[in-house]
């Protein structure tokens, strides 16, 4: 299954070595040429050609960003993307959350033996379309290789620098009663895009991840000098157990209106039918934005501006009790206190 737009050949030959063998892991010359002809041929750039143990960056003298992620999503591949575009966009995302602007990329593949080389090809020319995608390089790696039955194909492990502009301090730490809280788009396709593929069910209508690089979206708020209070992706747990996250670490109550929560139909009738809480599904492509009150209407038109805040809209609002919980609205007018569930209602998204 490729989902990966470019449309390079893989460039191992498949006679060769099709599958993934302990012996790409071995430093021999198997290993060298899975890095040189699949690994460097994949993320060619100045800084990787240096082929040095590390990556030698060239910073701005600001303050740096960095993160780091690891991905073990199962299956690789699924509706809207695969573990490559995870890999990517999600660690791209957690620097943007920080207000930074991101610039480097590692990528640490453990693969396990069997593998399709063609598989792997796919995985790494997502990775790179992802990367130029976000205005990333990726600059460094590792590849490990374990014995069959050890590593469910592919984990990748990423870590991501990035810049952080003068004058932008972004932390729950600085939410304050007033702050109103912005959603960029609809919420939960992630989670059930790999349902749909892990348990092989056929919805009414195909439903897609999310999954997208937003340092684009944020940089449009910064550009435009919007005092952003704090950003936070909405990924495991989904937006209620940010939405709980924050309100703990603020100390502030945040009420929540349901209704603005966009959710698609198709995605809320299958939730009904599974008994799954939108409000707690992965996504991957999705953020929320506190911003005082006084800058709402201008953080939602530049969001909206962009293809991936077209459908913000103001969700809820920071109060001024300080009492650490998040109360959410119903269609009905009822209000009831969020608790973040004990387990995950989908393990394994990213």
């Amino acid at each position: 299954m490729n989902h990966n737009p470019l449309t390079w050949s893989c460039p191992i030959p498949k006679d060769q070595y099709p599958h993934i063998l302990l012996a790409h892991g071995g430093g021999g010359k198997l290993m060298h040429q899975l890095i040189q002809k699949l690994f460097v041929t994949a993320f060619r750039n100045p800084d990787l050609e240096l082929q040095h143990d590390g990556a030698l960056l060239d910073l701005p003298a600001n303050r740096i960003a960095f993160t780091t992620d690891s991905y073990v999503v199962r299956p690789l591949f699924f509706p809207g993307g695969n573990i490559g575009h995870l890999a990517v966009h999600g660690t791209v995302n957690d620097l943007a959350m920080c207000g930074a602007r991101p610039l480097f990329l590692s990528a640490g593949f453990i693969l396990e033996e069997g593998l399709s080389v063609d598989t792997l090809w796919d995985v790494v020319t997502a990775m790179q379309h992802s990367a130029q995608e976000s205005g990333v390089r990726i600059v460094t790696g590792d590849t490990k290789v374990v014995e069959k039955g050890k590593g469910d194909g592919l984990y990748i492990n990423t870590a991501g620098v990035g810049v952080i502009p003068e004058g932008v301090s972004i932390s729950p730490k600085n939410i304050r009663p007033g702050d109103v809280i912005i959603l960029n788009g609809d919420i939960a396709r992630h989670g059930l895009a790999i349902l749909s593929v892990r348990e092989s069910l056929a919805f009414e209508s195909e439903i897609l991840s999310d999954t997208a690089p937003l340092s684009g979206l944020v940089q449009a708020l910064l550009d435009n000098h919007i005092p952003v209070h704090c950003l936070r992706d909405a990924t495991r747990g989904g937006v209620g157990s940010v939405l709980i996250e924050l309100a703990e670490s603020s100390g502030f109550q945040i009420s929540v209106d349901e209704p603005s929560i966009p959710v698609r139909e198709d995605v809320r009738g299958v939730c009904e039918i599974l008994g799954f809480d939108p409000m707690f599904i992965a996504n991957e492509g999705r953020m929320v934005a506190f911003v005082p009150s006084s800058h709402a209407e201008q953080a939602l038109e530049q969001m909206r501006r962009h293809p991936l805040g077209k459908d913000a809209g103001i969700i809820g609002r920071v109060n001024d009790q300080k009492h650490p919980i998040v109360t959410i609205k119903n269609f009905i007018g009822s209000q009831r206190v969020l608790d973040m569930p004990s387990g995950e209602q989908l393990p394994r998204i990213c």
